[in-house]
């Protein structure tokens, strides 16, 4: 299980792909890769800069694991590189030498994220149609980019985000259209501070289409953005948190100037600008293709199940995922052991008021614990393939023998026994969501590189 689910995290390495985009040889740097591009992109082609034209270069950023994007244009672009900057998740280790690192909370952000914002709105200031930038962007950069509106401050912010998502369980598409309208760099506003510089936008995703991102796009904060205020509010009164969100959130929202509305894609497709997707095939990735190749390595028969696991709860799902391997087990039916069952999406865990660390994919695999009990035949993993699942470092108490955070867990039969044994309550655990601190010490916490995030990577083994 750790070999397949090493191999699915290593295969999740933006990095290499990022250094396939741009060439340099002397004076012309050429970024481009077809399979990189949105389909239906007019700009389609090699971009072709004359460096001996360019005053400066700068890297701009946000999101788990961007720095391994950033990494690749300094490796690439080394000293012509001027200056930049971006912004991660907090616990990352800092890893570039030329871009600032700020390393900012997620899911809820913090004042590291507004200070980093800062300092990009700083390097951006006075930019010329002569300067060329780069921005890399990833999941999480709807936390890490946070610099809050006139009137509404940061903690009103953290507040609405942390009842949207985290109390309520409220998916990402349905708390961004409100978050982007309480931020200065969201929705496109961030490109619009580089005006009138060449851009070359470049995320860890597929690149999709030209006109989903120019027209329906939410997150990738340095393209146009599809909502408006009246979808944040409907979004807030869907969930029934307009009554409990900070009052100046409702003000700022039902107020609704224009001056603060995000970027269209009609001013955004005046600028100069490349678009370019460098994880194509965004969900499976590179993933599941290479973490299946190595159970099928090992002798077991590699069965995708979903990619599209979305706004499940992990508990159930983890339960879920343990009843159909016991069937598995029990009855041959609906594939003949050994079989290896893969998952993939973005499960959900709604906390309520619990105040315990832990995340998704350790709720999956503590959930499925309880189910597999005793059986001698199932073994089942879940990460997060950028490296920490949930927030963990925010909000952990420190502690020298239980880290701030975990990538997620690997359980078999023997995990409730050993947790019976050691006096750990398991079914606590999932009811506090406090499930890092029960993981770690039953030695079945995994913990990862840091790297981004592609979505949860699940894996559950039947042998004979």
């Amino acid at each position: 299980m750790v070999a397949i689910l090493e191999a699915g995290l290593e295969a999740s390495d933006p990095y290499y792909n990022t250094r396939r985009l741009i060439n340099l040889g002397g004076n012309t740097l050429i970024v481009g890769t077809k399979e990189f591009e949105p389909t239906g992109d007019p700009r389609s082609g090699d971009e072709v800069y004359d460096l001996s034209t360019v005053k400066n270069i700068y890297i701009f950023g946000a999101g788990k694991g961007c720095q391994r994007m950033a990494r690749a244009l300094e490796d690439t672009l080394g000293d012509r590189i001027t200056g930049g900057h971006v912004i991660d998740k907090k616990g990352h280790p800092v890893e570039l030498q030329r871009i600032g690192v700020s390393l900012g909370g997620h899911p809820l952000p913090d004042e590291d994220c507004v200070e980093g914002c800062r300092k990009i709105l700083e390097m951006s200031k006075g930019l010329t149609e002569n300067d060329l930038v780069f921005t890399c962007i990833s999941n999480g950069v709807s936390s890490a980019l946070t610099l809050p509106v006139p009137g509404v401050t940061l903690e009103d912010v953290k507040n609405t985000t942390y009842i949207m998502q985290v109390k309520h369980g409220a998916p990402t598409a349905d708390l961004n259209p409100i978050r982007n309208h309480l931020d200065m760099m969201k929705g496109g506003r961030i490109s619009r501070y580089m005006q009138p510089a060449k851009a070359v936008h470049i995320f860890a995703h597929s690149p999709s289409s030209y006109e989903q991102l120019m027209y329906r796009n939410h997150w990738l904060h340095t393209l146009p953005d599809y909502s408006t205020f009246r979808l944040a509010a409907l979004n807030l009164k869907k969930w029934d948190a307009w009554d409990q969100v900070p009052s100046a959130v409702r003000e700022f929202i039902a107020t609704a100037d224009p001056w603060f509305e995000t970027v269209k894609a009609e001013e955004f497709e005046r600028w100069a600008f490349r678009i370019f997707g460098v994880m194509p095939g965004y969900k499976a990735s590179a993933k599941l293709p290479a973490a299946m190749k190595k159970a099928e390595e090992f002798g077991f028969r590699p069965v995708l199940l979903t990619d599209e696991l979305y706004g499940i709860e992990a508990a159930q799902a983890g339960r879920y995922m343990a009843a159909i391997c016991k069937t598995i087990e029990r009855t041959g039916h609906p594939f003949k052991p050994p079989c290896a069952l893969f998952t993939s999406g973005e499960f959900v865990v709604t906390v309520g008021e619990e105040k315990g660390v832990g995340g998704r994919n350790q709720e999956f695999v503590l959930a499925a614990a309880q189910e597999i009990d005793g059986n001698e035949k199932v073994v089942i993993g879940s990460v997060d393939t950028d490296g920490t699942d949930g927030p963990g470092v925010q909000f952990a108490e420190r502690s020298d023998d239980v880290p701030a955070y975990l990538a997620g867990g690997i359980v078999d039969g023997e995990t409730m026994k050993e947790a019976r044994e050691a006096h750990i309550d398991i079914e606590a655990a999932l009811k506090r969501h406090n499930t890092s601190s029960a993981l770690w010490k039953l030695k079945s916490g995994v913990a990862a590189a840091p790297n981004i995030s592609l979505i949860d990577l699940t894996v559950a083994l039947v042998t004979v």
